[in-house]
C-alpha cells in the first residue's frame, strides 16, 4: 500500500516538473502577451466547455460575464487603487453573481429557447455598459495599473503577468478535472445525460445545473479579469455577443467535452487572428474557412474525446453506474 502510494505521488511529483518545463519554454520563443491573450480565451472556452459539454446547459452569454468582470477588475484598479488580488476577486465575484442570476432565469427552458435566454441577458448587459459613464463608452477603461500582486510581484513585468496566465489556466484546468472525477461532477453527467431518470432517483437537478452555471461564471470571470490586468484595459468589445461565438468556435476547433480543448482551440483562434490580421475584414472568412474545414476533418475537433481513458466514466454508462449505486444505497437504507 505505501510503495502504490509513494509511486502516485512520484508520479503526480514528475507531471508537475513535465507541466512547469512545457510552461517555461513559449515565453523564450513568443511575445508573452500573447500567450497571455491564449491562456484568457482557454479559460473563457472552458467556461463554455464545461457549461455545454459536461452539464448540457447552451449559454450564449459568457461575454457578459467576462465583461463585467474585466470592467469591475479595471475600475477597482484604477478608480479605487485596489490591490491586483482584491480587484481580480471583485470581478470574479461580479461575474459569479450576474451568473446566478442568468442562470436562474435560462435553466428553467431546455434547448433553444434556454440560449436566448442567456444571449438577451448578455444583450442587456451590454447595454449597459453602452449607457454607462463609468465605461467611458467606446473609449473604454485605458491605462488600468497592474499593481503588485500580494505585494511581492511587480505585474509591470510582462513575464510575471504569463506565469499568473499560466497558473490560472492550470488551476481551471485541473479543478475542472477533479470537479468531475469526484461524485458532485457524476451527478452533474448524469443529469446531463437523463435528467428524468436523475429527477427520479431524488437529485436536484436545477440546483445542479444553477451551481454549474456559478462554476462556468467564476471561469469566465477570471478571465476577463486577466484581461484587464493583463491588457491594461476594459472595452465592449469583451462584452460583446461575439467574443460568446468565439468561445463556441473555440470549444468546436478544439473538441467540445473535452479538457484539452479549449486550449487547442484558443491557441487556433488566437494564432488566426495575430497572424491573419494584415488581411483585414477577410480574417472572419479564412476563419469561417478553417472551422468548416475542421468540422469537416475532426468531427469531434482537434482533441477527440477518445484519447482520454477518464472519459469512459463521463459517458452514457456514468447513468447506469450511478443508479445502480443509488439504488444500493437506498436498499441497504
Amino acid at each position: 500500500m505505501l510503495d502504490a502510494r509513494a509511486e502516485r505521488k512520484y508520479e503526480r511529483i514528475l507531471i508537475v516538473v513535465i507541466i512547469a518545463a512545457a510552461l517555461a519554454v513559449p515565453p523564450a520563443l513568443l511575445y508573452p502577451i500573447f500567450l497571455v491573450k491564449i491562456f484568457c480565451f482557454a479559460i473563457l472556452a472552458a467556461s463554455f466547455n464545461f457549461l455545454l459539454g459536461f452539464a448540457g446547459v447552451m449559454s450564449f452569454g459568457q461575454a457578459a460575464l467576462y465583461g463585467t468582470a474585466a470592467y469591475v477588475t479595471a475600475y477597482a484598479l484604477k478608480h479605487w487603487a485596489m490591490s491586483p488580488e482584491l480587484a481580480m476577486l471583485a470581478g470574479i465575484t461580479a461575474a459569479v453573481l450576474l451568473g446566478v442570476v442568468m442562470g436562474a432565469l435560462a435553466i428553467r427552458r431546455r434547448g433553444i429557447y434556454q440560449a436566448m435566454i442567456t444571449l438577451a441577458v448578455a444583450q442587456m448587459v451590454y447595454f449597459v455598459f453602452v449607457q454607462s459613464s463609468f465605461t467611458h463608452g467606446e473609449d473604454g477603461l485605458q491605462a488600468v495599473p497592474r499593481g503588485v500582486l500580494f505585494g511581492l510581484i511587480d505585474l509591470r513585468n510582462d513575464l510575471a503577468v504569463y506565469a499568473l496566465a499560466a497558473i490560472a489556466f492550470c488551476s481551471v484546468h485541473f479543478g475542472i478535472k477533479r470537479l468531475l472525477s469526484s461524485q458532485l461532477g457524476m451527478m452533474l453527467v448524469a443529469v446531463r445525460d437523463d435528467e428524468r431518470r436523475a429527477l427520479s432517483l431524488g437529485q436536484n437537478a436545477w440546483g445542479l445545473k444553477l451551481f454549474a452555471f456559478a462554476i462556468a461564471a467564476g471561469c469566465a470571470g477570471l478571465a476577463g479579469s486577466l484581461s484587464a490586468v493583463a491588457f491594461q484595459l476594459a472595452t465592449l468589445s469583451g462584452a460583446h455577443w461575439h467574443l460568446s461565438g468565439e468561445a463556441v468556435l473555440m470549444c468546436l476547433i478544439g473538441g467540445l467535452g473535452t479538457l484539452s480543448g479549449p486550449l487547442v482551440g484558443a491557441a487556433v483562434l488566437v494564432t488566426m487572428q495575430h497572424f491573419l490580421a494584415p488581411f483585414g475584414a477577410w480574417v472572419q472568412v479564412l476563419q469561417g474557412v478553417v472551422f468548416a474545414f475542421c468540422v469537416l476533418t475532426f468531427r469531434d475537433g482537434i482533441v477527440p474525446r477518445r484519447a482520454f481513458a477518464w472519459r469512459a466514466r463521463l459517458r452514457r454508462p456514468v447513468m447506469s453506474a450511478f443508479a445502480a449505486e443509488t439504488l444500493e444505497e437506498t436498499g441497504r437504507s
